[in-house]
This record gives C-alpha cells, structure tokens and sequence, in this order.
C-alpha cells in the first residue's frame, strides 16, 4: 500500500491561513506547527537545519523534503529575501547595503569586518520617528516597523559578504518603538538550532524609550543593552533627541539603575561628541557626574557629517583626548570609537536618504507622538 504524500495543508473542515513568513517563525514554533497538520516532528529539525545551516532562500532548495511538502511551505510560510538595491564600500572595508522590501520600501544594514569578527548593523524600522537631529534616517520621518521575518532577512543578506559573529541593533528605527517583533528577531538569531548567534554578541540600542528596560529586564536573556545619551544636561538632550521631552534624563537613568539592578548587565552610554554643541570640558565634566555612580562603559564618537545637518561638524582629536581624560580619571571604563564607514555613507540613514533624493520621494512618515508607547 502506497502511503499518503506528506502535506502540511490544513484541514479541509477549516479556512487556510494566510502566509506566514518561514523566517519569522519562532524556533520552537515549528513542531507544533507541523503536528497540528499531522507530519512528524523530525520534520521540523529538517526545516531549521536547510532555513538556519544550509540557509536556503527558496524552498525549491529543500531537497530533504517531499516536493508537495515544499510547495505547500512555499504557499503557507514563504521566504522573503531583501534584494540588494544599493551598496557602497569604504576603503576601511566596511560595506554598507540598501536592502528592498516586498512593499517597495528600504532599509540599510552595515557590515563591519575587523579582526576576528565580522559586525552586522541591522535596522528594525523603515525610517525613524525619534527625530534625532543629527541622524539621516530621522530626518525623513518613519514610515513602518519591520516584521520578525524582515529583520532576519537582513542578516540572510548578509551571508553573500561572509559570517556574522556579532549583531547591533542600531540601524535604522528605535527597537524598543517595535519590540515585539525585535525581539522575536533575535530570539531566534539566538536560538541553538537556530543561526545559534551567542547573546553576549547581539547588543540592542535605544534613544531611550524607558517602558522597553523593563520589559527587557524580564527577557531573561543576556543582550547586550546600549543607550544613546549624546548630552549630559536635559536642555541640550532636548534639542538634539526629541524623546528626552518624554523621558528626561533622571528618568532615563533611573530605568538604566533598575535595568542594572535586575540583570547584573552593564550598560554602555553612546555619546556623540558634535562640535561647539555638546564638546566642551564643561560637557565632559557634567557627563562624568552624570556616570560615576553607575556601572556602566562609555563609547566616545565623533559624529560622522550628514548632508541634512551640514552645520554639524565633526569634532578636532584634541577634543575628543580631553573627553576621554576627563571621563577616565572619574574611573568610568570609556572607548574611543573612531567612525568607521565614512565614504561609503555608513552612518545611520544616508544611504536610503540619498536614493530617496535621487527619486525625488521624501517618504510617507509619521510623527513623534504617534510611534511612542
């Protein structure tokens, strides 16, 4: 007797689904999905092994599997690659990627070789609603968050140019304005049978969207957690970040204490030294109070110019020396992040800002007060 073709349509009794994304399945989601439809649980290893080890991009691929099995997964649980529209390359190595959507929509990410690891910068968001002034991909407003699926796809993108060992989080978009989908994102670039990415080399950034420290708190999960602080006084945050009008500075500090307290996890403060606004030794002495009592790193950035900002300049080396003497003799753990990526428009948003320019499209964007929980 012939047995049945294994299918994993559902019952005919029931209306079928709509798609949903391969990529965007969680890891431990699969058997389950595969014992509603009745098909073995060693199927699932099969689907993670070609998805997370062989790295198909089209199930046609998958030759371990039926070819009627394929072409329902193809149906039901697509795969989505990005298609490379844009790609600039820097002298330093770095490359820096202009990634299509299925809706028509970009995002960037950047990869950043150095020795002994190879960094992807991901973006979670199409655009940018915190309107950080000095950040190309706010200057054009947000349009959407990024699904699960489409935030992996990124890194699938990512294999043509070699093995990603470390992942920030710190393109396009606030990944705490999208969490939910983030964080599913990293839970299975995490996963063991998943891309298996260990979570000490995935680092999360905010521009300090307070209610995400908690929820990340009880994650349970050893991310790594970067702030964007950029300033050591409200008035001047204000002016450069937008949501210190929601959340000040006590405030914000006050989550990083408690987010601290609760995972025995140490933050690291970004601050990007621009010229003649937030440089002065004044600045560095008022940072350093700021910090002294928590434990926490600093990265020191000068700020790469963007074409939206041309009054913004980057900062002369002796003023970034005097902010790293000051902010070392208060004992606070401080690196001097040199910029990586200049001339191939690496910094945050400029890659898309410049092929919206070239199309003449300024974005469909949302405000501020919208995109905040």
């Amino acid at each position: 007797m012939t047995p049945p073709a294994e299918s994993c349509a559902p019952d005919a009794a029931r209306p079928a689904p709509s798609p949903s994304p391969a990529w965007g399945v969680p890891v431990d989601g699969w058997k389950p999905l595969l014992a509603s439809r009745g098909l073995p649980a060693w199927r699932a290893d099969q689907i993670l092994h070609a998805l997370y080890r062989d790295f198909v991009t089209s199930w046609d691929a998958v030759t371990t599997l039926p070819k009627e099995l394929r072409s329902e997964l193809a149906r039901e649980f697509p795969l989505k690659p990005c298609a490379e529209l844009d790609r600039t390359e820097s002298a330093d190595g770095t490359v820096k990627l202009l990634l299509g959507l299925d809706d028509g929509n970009s995002v960037e990410t950047v990869l950043i070789p150095a020795a002994g690891r190879f960094t992807q910068c991901i973006s979670t968001q199409v655009g940018c609603a915190m309107g950080c002034v000095f950040c190309a991909s706010g200057s054009q407003g947000l349009v959407r968050s990024l699904r699960a699926d489409e935030i992996i796809a990124e890194t699938m993108a990512a294999r043509a140019y070699g093995t990603v060992t470390n992942v920030v989080v710190m393109g396009m978009g606030e990944p705490f304005a999208n969490y939910d989908e983030t964080m599913r994102a990293l839970k299975i670039l995490n996963a063991g049978k998943g891309p298996n990415l260990g979570a000490r080399h995935i680092t999360l950034s905010t521009c300090g969207v307070v209610p995400g420290f908690a929820r990340l708190a009880a994650e349970g999960i050893q991310f790594e957690l970067s702030v964007s602080l950029h300033a050591p006084d409200d008035e001047t945050r204000s002016a450069l970040m937008p949501v210190n009008r929601r959340w000040p500075i006590a405030e914000l500090l006050a989550a990083c204490r408690d987010y601290t307290a609760r995972t025995k996890r140490i933050i690291t403060f970004e601050y990007t030294v621009v010229k003649g606004v937030n440089d002065s030794p004044e600045c560095a002495r008022r940072l350093a109070a700021l910090l002294k009592t928590l434990p926490c790193k600093v990265n020191l950035i000068p700020l790469s110019p963007v074409g939206h900002r041309p009054d913004f300049e980057t900062p002369p080396e002796s003023t970034m020396m005097m902010f790293l003497d000051v902010l070392m003799k208060a004992r606070i753990q401080t690196m001097l992040r040199r910029s990586r990526g200049k001339d191939a428009s690496a910094a945050c948003g400029q890659l898309r800002l410049r092929n919206l320019i070239r199309s003449g499209d300024d974005g469909k964007t949302a405000p501020l007060a919208e995109c905040l929980p």
